[in-house]
């Protein structure tokens, strides 16, 4: 539990209560994060309180399988996401390009700045 796993192992930590978030927060940002209750309230709090990267509520790995969810971690875990458009988004290189008219060249956004 002391580093991440790469391989087929699924640690498996059972808790009743919210404290299990001191030991999320000593290795923050999962890679994935399940959670498996029957109360909305506590899985809204859960969700909205722990950054990671790709989840399940009352499941475990399913979310890996549906490629209209970008999959993809946080921090250490991983930066970008990938499945079917996600993947071309993030494998791509977004120019920014702004094209100014040079009809109309209003001398105000030319130094130096006066008044």
């Amino acid at each position: 539990m002391g580093e991440e796993i790469f391989g087929p192992v699924l640690p498996i930590i059972s808790f009743t209560t919210f404290e299990a978030q001191e030991i999320i927060n000593k290795n923050p940002n999962p890679l994935a994060f399940y959670v498996f209750t029957e109360s909305g309230e506590k899985e809204k709090q859960w969700i909205e309180q722990i950054p990671f990267g790709g989840g399940c509520i009352n499941n475990a790995s399913w979310h890996l399988t549906n490629f209209n969810l970008p999959f993809g971690g946080r921090g250490n875990s991983g930066i970008g996401a990938y499945h079917g458009k996600y993947s071309f988004d993030v494998f791509s290189h977004q120019k920014a390009v702004m094209k100014t008219l040079t009809r109309f060249d209003p001398k105000i956004k030319y130094p130096p700045f006066k008044g």
